[in-house]
């Protein structure tokens, strides 16, 4: 009998001692878990990541063929002058359009070079909470606080390097006789002649570009620790990961 009741008492405390011991393991594991954040580590890793992306997308962009080569991004012909194309092709004048859209996307290209202080001087100003909600609102979070605050600055200090670009690269030259030919056209026949900006078409689709390509850049990080180039972005995208 006493043999029997040490025996019981004995394999008690053997499932005693293992609930404490997994209790502890767990305590143990938890201890183990990557340290929580601070807000300073939140807030210049995300600034961090925009800088590398901004940076990427504008050594992609500004490069010969940048744009031109690159479809994801690549300036099509004006979407509201496609008749003035098609009327352009009847006339035998491909070589002409084929130019146009080639040195549309190298104003594009041209105009890219002086985009990064312009996105670098944007990031600046992040509360915490906006970190916050950026680090955890997933893939192209970061690209779309950055769009959203910073849009129409952007278009306003963007125009004047498109208008140089514009002049360098001598867009209009390929234009105005294809738009001229077209109008003259419209006037015999009453149809709607072309008055496209170009100015604003480029500014437009380079930013929607170079837009692009950040939010490729950001969700590289996000995705790919292999992307987090420093030890702050594998802390910070590391944790959100998890």
């Amino acid at each position: 009998m006493k043999i029997h009741l040490i025996l019981c008492l004995s394999l008690s405390l053997s499932v005693v001692s293992c609930d404490v011991l997994q209790e502890a393991g767990d305590i143990l594991a938890s201890s183990t878990t990557a340290p929580a954040l601070s807000n300073e580590e939140v807030i210049k890793g995300l600034k961090e990541a925009l800088n590398v992306g901004i940076k990427n997308s504008v050594n992609l962009t500004s490069v010969s063929n940048g744009f031109l080569d690159n479809a994801n991004i690549r300036l099509p012909f004006p979407e509201d002058a496609l008749k003035l194309k098609e009327k352009a092709l009847e006339w035998g004048l491909d070589d002409q359009v084929s130019k146009f859209e080639s040195t549309l996307n190298h104003a594009a290209e041209e105009a890219t070079k002086q985009a990064l202080p312009i996105f670098v001087n944007a990031i600046q100003n992040m509360s915490v909470q906006d970190g916050f909600n950026i680090l955890n609102g997933g893939n192209g979070a970061a690209t779309n606080f950055l769009k959203n605050q910073t849009l129409a600055q952007l278009k306003a200090a963007f125009l004047p390097k498109v208008n140089e670009a514009i002049a360098q690269v001598k867009l209009t030259e390929y234009w105005n006789p294809l738009a001229s030919k077209y109008n003259s056209a419209m006037s015999f026949t009453g149809g709607q002649k072309v008055t496209t900006d170009l100015s604003d078409y480029v500014t437009d689709k380079a930013i929607n570009g170079l837009f692009f390509m950040v939010e490729q850049e950001e969700n590289k990080i996000r995705q790919n620790p292999a992307a987090r180039v420093t030890d702050l972005l594998q802390k910070v995208f590391g944790a959100a990961r998890n």
